[in-house]
């Protein structure tokens, strides 16, 4: 079976994806993507927590996320 194949039936298990559609956590390690489009294509793309580089992208948003509240609070605050 060539890899592209195994992806798209990883990505068809619905045991691979989060109770909450919406959310669209996924997770899985025979799949080799890090961006999957969600269960519902029409609300984006989502990491894959289950491959290395998938993992590391949603801390990096995490992160990012957190530091630019951090900054913009910080401004806010010096004013």
């Amino acid at each position: 079976m060539m890899q592209e194949e195994i992806n798209s039936q990883e990505w068809h298990d619905e045991s691979n994806w989060s109770r909450s559609l919406w959310l669209g956590l996924y997770f899985s390690k025979k799949d080799t993507r890090s961006w999957v489009p969600k269960i519902i294509p029409k609300l984006g793309w989502t990491v894959n927590l289950g491959n290395p580089a998938g993992a590391v992208w949603f801390v990096g948003i995490i992160a990012g996320a957190i530091a630019v509240a951090f900054f913009a609070g910080w401004l806010t605050a010096t004013q």
